[in-house]
């Protein structure tokens, strides 16, 4: 009982750096795919709808985020003895 009061916590300030990269990488994936919508409805620009900053980029970049996320939290710490 005494050695699982000495473990230190796994979540470490490395791990929250991570995490908090991860989450700004999503973010901003979020924010780039945003957009497209014209004031009249009854116009369509089909270049700015599907620009290659949505359909590629946005994407590419929330996948990348949830990944980084994802190491953060199955990142280990080294333990000193």
């Amino acid at each position: 009982m005494d050695q699982k009061n000495n473990l230190p916590f796994s979540f470490q300030k490395e791990n929250y750096k991570l995490l908090l990269i991860g989450l700004a990488i999503n973010v901003l994936g979020y924010i780039l795919m945003i957009g497209g919508a014209a004031e009249d409805p009854n116009e369509f620009n089909a270049n700015e709808l599907f620009s290659s900053v949505r359909i590629t980029l946005s994407p590419f970049l929330i996948v990348i985020g949830y990944v980084v996320i994802l190491i953060a939290i199955m990142k280990k710490t080294k333990v000193q003895k």
